[in-house]
């Protein structure tokens, strides 16, 4: 490998083997940014060894640029490494690239020919030329007059030129700057490329800058004496002019000054802040000044009808009555009361404080439990506008921040688009699925929305496409997400994230009742006269065909019931259908969810855990059984990483202590311990089923039986301490769904308490531990206690349901 100078500062480092891009009519300098069209199949290849490597590939000029097969011996052997900043394809099946030199190389020799050229490359270092001697100094110092003198006769070079060169000292990438951006033939070009003295590299570009400059002056000359002839252009303008006064005679009027009239008035009344309507007035002389049919004309055009759309003084009023807010809020959704209270809480200070920047809301939940619309009901009680941006599977960082201009078909990005459509610079935008973000070559949309949804930045926020800023420091921004762990650190730390957790099966009962029966009777053409739900019925399809900490699928399966009654409806039969619990099988087939078998009686070695999903909480059971053998472990159920480690830890916890709970010591050498987490097709993982899988351990060594209404959950330490866990209140509402009466949870999560519902903590008696001990003193009975299968399944219709021992609260 070979260090070359990148710049005074950062080292290059040229690999040794190379794909090769051959280059027709244009030889690529080091620091030169080129766009490049690639069609041959041999670049391609290269293009995609290089894109699968480093992005690093060699760029060599051909010596006949009309050769499509060019040989080894076709192709110049010094050429420039360079990175690759951009591919994409094109609709012709072209490849658009776009190449920066980074360092020259010589080819030392040839590697391969098919499928792509590749070449072994040696990096070359340019002699050094020490600074202050006069004779640099005045080489400089002419070499930029002449290159200020090109840029004022010449249309090509960009004055921008100057101002990049005026701080390079080194003659080497001066020259290597300068030849990049001259017209230069290939064999000039090249010849420049393998000259490595540095003073002699740019004594060379210098002349080539003195023989620009006569040229120019020679055309100069022959435009000035033709200057008398009248151009096309002239032309033109004479005849449009003509044209404009027989429109004027016919009182036809003049299209374009009306459409320009049109956009001025617009912007008036838009109250646009002083840099835009700057930028606007700027857009407006050009548009004059040009052809209405021309496709710059249509840019400038629909950047001016973006400018004159936005909201930029046009504000809602609030209307906040926070006993109203309250009532709206009840309205539209049963319980959440903490994220009502969070959302009231800012209505107040809204109230009392009018010109408070926009608190970040982050609304994380399963699911299905209301987040999308809770925004709706809070900008319907402050009396906003509401717009909801979609950011699932969104990948490119100008859906943010908008395309710029130069692109064909940029448009601004979702926020400024989400402004325009509520008509006011003070909406409520909901930012759905923020966890659903992504990201590529095009940008990170994730960091882009950093600026968005930080109230110290956003009141300055600049969309690529309108280039001037708009004020997002009035917007409530709410956002949604299933999961937190997939949105980005300093993303997340600038949003409050509000927990929304499953809703229990009295909560569900309401909803259904108040809100999904009557939108699904309206919704299949039936009214209130023609069906009826009682409300064991839906109790019934809560329990018997739903298990989701949601609503989505409650919604479907009553639904599904609306549309059969809405058949029979439309084929004539007359009459009221009450839908009861015993007719619910005839509507929706079996029930899917019945009362597990493990859950009928008392077994030894299998224990009910609590498992927290995306969904929401469910039941995890876990079975242990042993067998003879030479001992050791076995885990199935497709278990993760972690999980099979708190396995292994609760194993050795409970051979450590066979003594105290009576094991024989011998119990583990003679047989092989199987683990098993039914379920087996779902993936499993995390270390909150660490003591169930202890008491199952213990029940299977001693031969207790374990309670079958008793469940656990905590992570198990080696010495058998119960560590906190997490999704604590959505693990209680499924033990609740399943007719667990009692709870064992780790002591330290005993301050999450105050977020599960009261009607859980009623309903199941939750018992904090600190140890595996006190578990396996509540979850085992003694030996020899289990009771008869036979007997127990009749009375597991009493026992089964929701209270079949009465808990105390926690």
């Amino acid at each position: 490998m070979a260090f070359l100078p990148r710049d005074e500062h950062t080292p290059f480092e040229v690999p040794d083997v190379l794909p090769l891009l051959p280059i027709r009519d244009l030889v690529v300098f080091p620091y030169m940014i080129v766009p490049l069209f690639v069609s041959r199949d041999l670049s391609v290849a290269a293009l995609e060894e290089a894109m699968a490597r480093d992005r690093l590939i060699f760029l060599a000029a051909q010596r006949d640029g009309a050769d499509d097969a060019p040989r080894p011996d076709a192709i110049h052997s010094m050429g420039t490494v360079g990175m690759i900043m951009r591919m994409r394809k094109l609709p012709d099946g072209r490849f658009k690239v776009l190449v920066q030199g980074m360092a020259r190389a010589r080819i030392e020799s040839w590697l391969r020919e098919s499928p792509a050229l590749t070449v072994r490359v040696t990096g070359l270092r340019e002699r050094a030329v020490p600074r202050g001697s006069v004779d640099l100094d005045s080489l400089l110092r002419s070499t930029r007059e002449n290159l200020d003198r090109l840029v004022h006769v010449a249309k090509g070079l960009s004055p921008d030129i100057m101002m990049v060169t005026s701080g390079i000292h080194e003659p080497g990438r001066l020259a290597d700057l300068i030849a990049s951006n001259l017209s230069l033939k290939v064999e000039v070009a090249q010849s420049l490329l393998e000259t490595l003295d540095p003073l002699e590299r740019l004594q060379r570009v210098n002349e080539e800058l003195r023989a620009q400059l006569a040229t120019h002056q020679v055309q100069q000359q022959i435009q000035s004496q033709a200057r008398e002839e009248m151009s096309r252009t002239q032309r033109e303008y004479f005849l449009r002019e003509q044209l404009r006064q027989i429109r004027a005679e016919l009182g036809e009027g003049d299209g374009k000054a009306e459409e320009i009239e049109e956009l001025r008035r617009r912007l008036d009344e838009a109250g646009l802040p002083p840099e835009a309507r700057a930028e606007a007035d700027k857009g407006l002389r050009r548009l004059e000044s040009m052809h209405q049919d021309s496709a710059e004309a249509a840019v400038i055009r629909t950047h001016l009808d973006w400018l004159a759309d936005l909201p930029w003084a046009k504000e809602s009023q609030d209307t906040i009555d926070l006993r109203v807010a309250q009532e709206v809020l009840d309205e539209d959704h049963y319980g959440l009361q903490r994220v009502k209270d969070r959302l009231l809480e800012y209505l107040g200070v809204r109230k009392l404080k009018a010109d408070m920047k926009g608190p970040i809301l982050c609304l994380a939940g399963p699911p299905g439990v209301g987040k999308t619309s809770l925004g709706r009901s809070v900008a319907r009680a402050m009396g906003r506008q509401f717009v909801r941006v979609s950011l699932g599977g969104v990948r490119d960082e100008a859906e943010v921040r908008g395309h710029r201009r130069t692109y064909v078909g940029a448009m601004p990005g979702r926020i400024v688009q989400a402004i325009k459509q509520a008509g006011t610079r003070n909406p409520v935008v909901l930012l759905d699925e923020i966890d659903k973000l992504g990201n590529d070559f095009r940008g990170d949309p994730a960091a882009a929305l950093l600026e968005v949804l930080d109230p110290e930045q956003n009141a300055k926020f600049r969309d690529h496409y309108l280039g001037v800023d708009f004020d997002l420091s009035r917007v409530l921004f709410i956002a949604t997400a299933n999961l937190l762990d997939t949105i980005p650190g300093p993303l997340r730390d600038r949003m409050e994230v509000i927990s929304i957790a499953g809703y229990t099966e009295l909560d569900k009962l309401h909803i259904c009742r108040r809100h999904v029966v009557p939108r699904q009777i309206e919704e299949n053409g039936l009214t209130p006269e023609q069906i009826q739900f009682t409300d064991k019925a839906l109790k019934g399809i809560i329990r018997g065909y739903t298990r989701e900490a949601g609503l989505r699928n409650l919604e479907r399966q009553v639904g599904a019931v609306c549309r059969k009654v809405a058949r029979r409806v439309a084929e004539g039969r007359e009459g009221k259908t009450t839908v009861t619990s015993k007719s619910l099988a005839r509507y929706l087939g079996p029930a899917r969810w019945v009362e597990d078998e493990a859950l009928a009686t008392d077994e030894v070695g299998v224990v009910t855990g609590l498992a927290w999903t995306q969904a929401g909480g469910e039941i995890l059971r876990i079975e242990a059984s042993a067998m003879k053998g030479r001992g050791g472990l076995i885990l199935t159920g497709q278990l993760g990483d972690v999980m099979k480690e708190s396995a292994r830890a609760a194993l050795t916890w409970v051979r450590s202590r066979a003594p105290d709970f009576g094991i024989d010591e011998a119990f583990f050498d003679d047989r092989e311990i199987h683990i098993h987490v039914p379920a087996g097709a779902i993936p499993k993982d995390g270390p909150s089923a660490g003591i169930a899988m202890a008491v199952a351990l213990v029940s299977l060594a001693t031969g207790r039986p374990v309670r079958r209404d008793v469940a656990m959950t905590g992570e198990i330490s080696l010495r058998g301490r119960a560590m906190p866990i997490g999704g604590l209140k959505e693990k209680l509402l499924a033990a609740m769904r399943s007719g667990v009466a009692e709870v064992a949870i780790p002591v330290e999560n005993e301050k999450d308490l105050v977020e599960v519902p009261r009607l859980v903590k009623k309903r199941v008696r939750v018992v904090p531990v600190r140890a595996a001990d006190e578990v396996i003193e509540l979850a085992l009975r003694p030996a020899g206690g289990a009771r008869n299968a036979t007997r127990e399944k009749g009375k597991s219709k009493a026992g089964a349901g929701r209270g079949r021992r009465k808990p105390s609260a926690a």
